[in-house]
């Protein structure tokens, strides 16, 4: 897949709790993306930032907190995603927080619906963001994109794209979790949502998780990865506004990212919830431009292919 990337920014934090992931767009910028994937060898195109409302913080209103302002900035993703697509370009998102994922992942699900291609969906997190309006302890909506995708979450959410539910729980293979709220864990079970928690990497290995979260991806399969930058270890990455410990060490990370490139079917990617206000020297965003190089075939492996 030679297909040009195409960049666009979302600057906003209105689905989180921390202020400050507004920012994560342009520090991915000074930390290079664009160059680095240039110097990969690929058609890179920065489309600039998206527009939108901006953060009110206001107090949750009905279990959803700022869902009109969340709900303006994925109409603007889901249709700035989606006409990259239509071009035949691959999305790459700068977030902004992971509410984003929804615009995002409706955009890439109507596109597979139109072009009959099956979708698999690797959901890089510390969390299973599947929460809903009864579950919520915060009423941030950055807790809830995927549940909303999956069709639970408010109406305005969950017809972004035209079809509901956006798409099928057995399409998504979360990676990395490790902080469930109670409520939510038992949701996740009933929905029947694949999860390699850090429990299972650390019993079976980085390697035998993304064998099986890649296992039947065929020719006809659009991989597309949602990476929240949390998804680390905070000793690695310190600059996420949730950081929960015990996450995947940068070795791991790369070797994660590595066997998805090797696959050779990632055709949308999102980069969520990186926050310059709590990063040390931007390190959290050469870390996170260093994992994406590696999504797009950069191996650090001496090794015949």
């Amino acid at each position: 897949m030679d297909t040009g990337i195409s960049i666009i920014g979302a600057p906003t934090d209105v689905g989180a709790g921390t202020r400050g992931s507004s920012m994560g767009p342009e520090a991915l910028r000074v930390a290079d993306i664009g160059p680095v994937l240039s110097r990969l060898g690929f058609d890179v195109v920065d489309r600039g930032n998206l527009s939108g409302p901006p953060n009110p913080g206001l107090a949750p209103v009905d279990g959803y907190r700022h869902l009109p302002e969340v709900l303006a900035w994925n109409l603007a993703v889901h249709e700035a995603v989606y006409a990259e697509l239509q071009l035949g370009r691959r999305p790459l998102l700068l977030g902004g927080d992971h509410c984003l994922g929804i615009g995002s992942i409706s955009a890439v699900a109507r596109h597979c619906r139109e072009k009959r291609r099956k979708l698999r969906i690797l959901w890089l997190d510390a969390h299973a963001d599947f929460n809903t309006q009864a579950l919520t302890p915060s009423g941030n909506l950055h807790g809830m994109p995927v549940a909303c995708l999956c069709g639970h979450g408010p109406k305005e959410l969950i017809e972004i794209g035209g079809h509901v539910p956006a798409i099928s729980p057995k399409w998504v293979r979360q990676i990395g979790i490790r902080s469930v709220d109670k409520g939510e864990k038992q949701f996740v079970h009933e929905m029947d949502l694949e999860v390699f928690d850090m429990r299972y990497i650390d019993e079976m290995g980085m390697r035998h998780a993304m064998e099986i979260a890649l296992a039947t991806i065929d020719a006809n399969t659009h991989l597309h990865v949602s990476f929240d930058v949390d998804f680390l270890d905070a000793d690695v990455a310190p600059g996420v506004g949730t950081t929960v410990r015990g996450g995947p060490t940068y070795r791991e990370a790369q070797l994660c990212m590595e066997m998805i490139a090797d696959t050779g079917r990632m055709a949308s990617l999102d980069v969520m919830e990186l926050n310059p206000a709590l990063d040390v020297r931007n390190r959290t965003a050469e870390v996170a431009v260093d994992l994406i190089e590696s999504l797009f075939g950069k191996s650090t492996l001496m090794r015949r292919r």
